[in-house]
């Protein structure tokens, strides 16, 4: 058995992959630490009862202030980390061919499976004990450099709580733990030799269950409003409508991961019906005889999509809602005579504009993600691409034929992520409503001083409301879907660099 210092210290040896490999892995883990404590500090705010609502009258924004808002923002920071744990996956993949000629050696000088199993389960939990500690040291520091009250008083962010320690302990240990399990789960699938690196293979099929994760997902994505409402009626507590929310996103995004599979499947089946040509023949057999190389491949980049298309969803959610708010307010203002001005909403959208940023940071990933696996597969693939290359396929073949081979699936499945996240955001309402509203002015202006003038001069409007239909961001859908397919053009590309190397006639010699 390997003593606990010795693999400390295999832990944290490599290349210059392997670091960078590691620091991108610590890095998803800050992110995933420093949101989760966020909503942590959320949940932990007091709430005041004020007659008709629950506020925080120490905060600012409404989102921070009003009780029903703050489930909304606890919901976000919980649907945020989910891209972000998929990011970590992702950059796990980075260097892998390296990592396992390593883990080979150790082997070849004697190191058992399971030894070789906890060595790269462990490099994975180091690098989220550096991420998760890093993030709780970033958090406590963000929470001191942004405790700026304004001249008012009131704090922009929850600045003034600080989560219970249980929770502290359960996020900076709990991160790590997960990291290492989902590590030593993947590695349940690989074998490793004294003369490489093996991944057992998954036979059979694809079924059709990650259509059902999906539909689970919605189902309970669109019980969201509902549930809030029975809620706040009874006084419940809202962590427990944000649980559920976080489950049905989850579902959500775990069934459009790994639905790619079953969509490489039916893809292949249906082009080697239909095509002619030997680039779209070969494609065609690939994507059949392996169909889930598909969704370890798009994992991140489609979880991204997923993600981004909700995002805009929300923002279009958003803007409906203020426009109702302003449109009411300026009917009343043109009643009343009274000056008009529009209320300033930019830091809701400043928000909305960190998550897109979010998920252009994790696209960027999951694209790097995606040329280590196409480099991966065509490095696997030498000796058969050579043989092609041997009896007269032309290289040119070959790479038309990877490049088949990643686009066919990759554009269902990001219409499916993008569908998927855009009624992920429609479970909000497809229309906003505001009002009915009265105000109270006085008339003429000047005329009320006491209360006795108010009752002479007062008057009231009244205004039934307003509805304004919620849109379907399609301009940011389709920039989202065309930035996604660009990236897997672009990886594709850097991946078909290794193609005439790795097709090189002396792949065919025997070792």
């Amino acid at each position: 058995m390997i003593r606990p210092a010795t693999l400390l210290r295999l832990g944290l040896v490599g290349t210059r992959t392997d670091t960078v490999r590691i620091v991108l892995t610590a890095a998803a883990a800050l992110l995933t630490t420093v949101t989760f404590l966020a909503a942590a500090t959320v949940i932990a705010v007091p709430t005041v009862p004020d007659g008709r609502s629950n506020r925080s009258p120490q905060y600012g924004p409404a989102l921070i202030a009003e009780a029903e808002l703050r489930t909304g923002v606890t919901i976000a920071l919980f649907l945020l980390a989910i891209p972000v744990l998929a990011l970590a996956g992702q950059c796990a993949r980075l260097g892998a061919p390296a990592r396992d000629q390593r883990l080979a050696t150790i082997r070849l000088a004697g190191g058992t499976p399971g030894q070789v199993r906890a060595l790269a389960a462990t490099e994975t939990g180091l690098a989220g004990v550096l991420g998760s500690v890093a993030g709780l040291a970033v958090f406590l520091a963000g929470r001191r450099l942004l405790h700026r009250p304004d001249e008012h008083g009131l704090l922009p962010l929850p600045t003034d709580v600080l989560p219970p320690v249980w929770s502290l302990i359960l996020i900076v240990a709990g991160i790590p733990l997960l990291a290492t399990a989902i590590a030593a789960a993947l590695l349940r699938t690989v074998v490793v030799s004294p003369l490489g690196v093996q991944r057992r293979r998954r036979t059979g099929r694809p079924g059709w269950w990650p259509g059902l994760l999906i539909l689970g997902g919605l189902v309970v994505t669109f019980l969201f409003r509902p549930l809030v409402d029975w809620a706040d009626g009874r006084e419940a507590p809202l962590w427990g409508v944000a649980v559920i929310a976080f489950t049905g996103a989850l579902a959500i995004a775990v069934g459009v991961a790994t639905g790619t599979g079953w969509i490489s499947h039916v893809s292949g089946r249906i082009l080697r019906r239909v095509a002619r040509r030997p680039a779209t023949l070969l494609a065609a057999r690939r994507l059949t005889a392996d169909p889930w190389h598909g969704a370890r491949t798009f994992a991140g980049l489609l979880v991204c999509v997923l993600f981004g298309a909700g995002t805009a969803g929300f923002s279009a959610y958003l803007a409906a809602e203020f426009g109702s708010w302003d449109r009411v307010h300026r009917i009343l203002a043109e009643q009343s005579g009274q000056p008009y001005s529009p209320s300033d909403n930019s830091f809701y959208f400043n928000a909305v504009t960190l998550v897109n940023i979010a998920v252009l940071v994790g696209l960027a990933i999951a694209a790097a993600g995606l040329a280590v696996a196409v480099v991966e597969g065509i490095v696997e693939r030498r000796r058969a691409n050579a043989a092609l290359v041997a009896t007269g396929v032309p290289r040119g073949v070959l790479a038309r034929s990877v490049l088949v081979q990643t686009l066919t699936p990759l554009l269902p499945a990001t219409l499916v992520a993008l569908t998927a996240g855009t009624m992920m955001a429609r479970a909000l309402g497809t229309e906003v409503s505001s009002g009915p509203r009265t105000t109270t002015f006085c008339d003429p202006v000047d005329a009320c001083r006491t209360p006795e003038d108010w009752t002479d001069h007062g008057r009231t409007i009244e205004h039934p409301g307003v509805t304004v239909p919620v849109p379907v961001p399609l301009d940011d859908l389709a920039l989202l879907g065309a930035g996604a397919m660009l990236a897997a053009l672009a990886t594709v590309g850097i991946g078909l660099l290794f193609l005439r190397r790795a097709t090189d006639l002396t792949e065919l010699r025997q070792t």
